[in-house]
């Protein structure tokens, strides 16, 4: 539910926070056996049986997964990047997505696609590994049965904090009010509107997904008694505030706390006890796809649970794949920023699609919150 992040050989960045100072000139990272080069998809390309162009957050492949790929079925895949699912969802619909054949949008844009009927139904037999993941990835509120996706990878949304500069230390989103005093100019909210509005929503009692007006209207309220605290609303640069001791706690996701984590001992990561937002980000093969073979090839591939171990490992996001987590080592697979209990998960909430109009009351509220 996304921004994105962006990774190169030797340095990554934020999952939800796309560094757009090159890429908006760039069509995308071509990742082949030969390497790293860019790519220029272009409107109705036809792409042959040996080469599979996937569309894909930043950072979610790799020249190892590439090679492996490549060695095992001679098929080049060709990987662009986008900065957010929205941004996605408007290439394809202008009609420039022709050439892609997988495509990795969040969970709540699944279910989206699924409703402009922009996706293939799954073939379950060309999947086997489908019945590697865990029960509740099985069936998924936004793709029933998952009919029309594959879970990739998942995890949540609380707070990083510095345990030396707060006592008490956070345990729920509530903490923010009860302590703004303390935590004046010291503390970062995510650059996500329904991540911060969703965040007052649930300290109120709400869903993180109200449609109510009335509802929102009163987490608007909240978190303008918040505003005089906050000193900034972003996705990537408290990173380096936490680290340098700028900040005492930021909203983050939980794959980007668990990569700065090890870099300072003093830091925690909460997933909030009133409950928070879970994200998921799936595969899926678009109706226009012009390699379908390689499609499911490549969707097979990452369901195997050597491969999605290592994607665990290497890019910090929680598998939804059973037989990939048996295959973690204990100290991962005990993560609980990555691996929550079951009792903060059942509190927690997917984001899911919302009404234009009710889209309209966020965005009024969110300007006015961020501006000034």
């Amino acid at each position: 539910m996304p921004s994105t992040r962006v990774s190169f050989p030797g340095g990554r960045s934020t999952r939800r926070q796309f560094l757009k100072a090159s890429a908006a000139a760039a069509s995308g990272l071509a990742l082949s056996s030969c390497g790293w080069t860019l790519a220029n998809v272009r409107t109705n390309v036809r792409t042959a049986s040996d080469v599979l162009y996937i569309y894909t957050w930043a950072g979610y492949t790799d020249r190892e997964l590439i090679d492996q790929f490549y060695k095992e079925t001679q098929i080049r895949v060709i990987a662009d990047v986008f900065s957010s699912n929205e941004e996605m969802l408007a290439k394809l619909q202008a009609g420039a997505g022709g050439a892609y054949s997988v495509i990795y949008p969040s969970d709540y844009m699944v279910r989206k696609q699924i409703d402009l009927n922009m996706l293939m139904e799954l073939d379950k037999s060309r999947l086997p590994s489908l019945d590697r993941l865990f029960p509740k990835f099985r069936d998924p509120s936004y793709d029933r049965e998952n009919r029309y996706s594959v879970p990739l990878s998942w995890g949540t949304t609380g707070l990083i904090y510095n345990r030396k500069a707060l006592n008490p230390t956070p345990q729920d989103w509530q903490y923010l009010w009860d302590y703004r005093q303390q935590l004046t100019k010291r503390l970062t909210l995510l650059n996500d509107q329904r991540e911060v509005f969703g965040a007052a929503l649930r300290s109120l009692g709400y869903s993180y997904n109200s449609t109510d007006p009335d509802r929102i209207r009163a987490a608007y309220e909240k978190l303008v008694q918040l505003k005089p605290a906050i000193a900034a609303f972003n996705s990537d640069a408290w990173r380096t505030q936490i680290l340098t001791g700028d900040l005492k706690i930021a909203m983050c996701y939980s794959s980007d706390a668990n990569e700065v984590i090890p870099e300072n001992a003093d830091l925690a990561y909460v997933h909030p006890e009133s409950g928070s937002s879970i994200w998921t980000d799936a595969l899926v093969i678009p109706r226009t796809a012009p390699n379908v073979e390689g499609a499911y090839a490549w969707l097979e591939f990452m369901l195997r649970p050597e491969v999605a171990a290592r994607i665990c490992e290497r890019l910090s996001f929680a598998t939804p794949n059973a037989a990939a987590f048996n295959l973690l080592p204990p100290e991962v697979q005990t993560n609980t920023t990555l691996f929550p209990p079951e009792s903060a998960i059942e509190k927690s909430e997917s984001l899911e699609p919302i009404p234009p109009e009710v889209g309209e009351i966020y965005n009024r509220y969110w300007t006015r919150l961020t501006s000034g």
